[in-house]
């Protein structure tokens, strides 16, 4: 009896050693290791030419020494199922493993995830699918999970209940609660092709036209196909004001936000959840007044603007929503006859004092 106990914890014990030993393996090979299962070849490949191209894979797909049974639990179910030859047709990356892989992106862009932690897009699944306000108004439906919980496999009525007006709502994950519903990678493709960022020396600085403006990563996740559309092949919206064609910036990072913040079919400004500026601020991009991942907008008057206006007038004391939520004049749209319903004023000539 104590001979086959025996025999028998050895081969546990082997079992058990035998996860992340075989993990190691892999990992020595500095990503190599992964290619002996030949479907991950494309994955590598676009790895291998990304700006993250110096990070192992176990930075952030966790590694050998990693304490979560659950991972190695997901290695060895997945070998069998490759020595079994039932493999999927495309390979997914689950919602558990997002919202792991968002805590191990702090580890490098701390100040992005705080910035991104603390702002509206780091909204939870409770925050966005149990708010009474929104709900009563616009029932739960699957176009929701298009910008929150893209990741999240399934559709409206596995996530929350009832799918009515009336509530209470609940979510069908509890689990889910605390995690955000639009994580890095909603935005962010790791393996996308790119160089890595470097501290530039002054030698090797360029002209601010040459600047790098978005980082190679940028991109939109289509939760249809579960696929990447980079920024550069993502459309800009054509939009208008009645028949008047708008003047759009020409910033491309733009073409992002509007994937959520779109308007209706009509395509006018401010339909639906679309914010394109009109007014004395048509022309101008999102992002020159929206910090990138916590969409702070404190500084955004004085990053264009001298303190006092053409009227004279503290631009950030003027009656707009920038200065009070409860203002009339949204900030978006806000234009000069919407205070002057006279007549706008000719721009005030300022006198040059004599040695200035």
């Amino acid at each position: 009896m104590r001979r086959a106990l025996a025999a028998a914890a050895l081969i546990v014990a082997a079992v058990l050693l035998s996860v992340p030993g075989a993990t190691l393996y892999y990992e020595s090979g500095g990503g190599t290791g992964c290619l002996k299962c030949h479907e991950m070849q494309t994955l590598y490949d676009t790895w291998h030419s990304s700006s993250h191209r110096g990070i192992a894979c176990e930075k952030c797909h966790g590694g050998a020494l990693t304490m979560d049974a659950r991972f190695h639990w997901n290695n060895v179910t997945r070998v069998y199922s490759h020595l079994r030859g039932d493999l999927p047709e495309q390979i997914g990356f689950p919602n558990k493993y997002v919202q792991t892989m968002v805590e191990r992106c702090q580890e490098c862009h701390r100040q992005e995830y705080a910035a991104w932690q603390t702002g509206p897009h780091g909204a939870s699944y409770a925050r966005v699918f149990l708010d009474k306000a929104h709900n009563t108004k616009n029932m739960p439906m699957d176009d929701c999970l298009r910008c929150h919980g893209m990741h999240f496999e399934g559709g409206i009525r596995d996530l929350v209940t009832p799918v009515n007006r009336q509530g209470p709502w609940s979510l069908v994950r509890p689990e889910l609660a605390n995690k955000p519903t639009m994580p890095c990678l909603t935005c962010h493709q790791m393996h996308r092709e790119g160089p890595p960022l470097k501290k530039t020396s002054v030698e090797g600085r360029v002209p601010g036209p040459s600047q790098e403006i978005a980082r190679p990563s940028l991109a939109w996740f289509d939760r249809r196909t579960e696929q990447y559309i980079p920024v550069s092949d993502l459309p800009m919206p054509a939009m208008l004001e009645g028949a008047r064609a708008v003047k759009m910036s020409p910033d491309r990072r733009q073409a992002l936000c509007y994937q959520c913040h779109a308007p209706m079919a009509t395509m006018q400004v401010g339909s639906g959840d679309d914010r394109t500026g009109l007014g004395v601020h048509e022309g101008i991009s999102c992002l020159a007044c929206h910090a990138q991942h916590g969409q702070k907008t404190r500084a955004s008057c004085a990053t264009c603007h001298p303190k006092m206006s053409n009227c004279g007038l503290d631009v950030e004391k003027m009656d707009t929503s920038f200065a009070s939520k409860d203002s009339r004049h949204n900030v978006h749209w806000v234009k000069c006859q919407d205070c002057h319903v006279k007549g706008v004023p000719k721009k005030k000539e300022q006198t040059v004092q004599a040695g200035e």
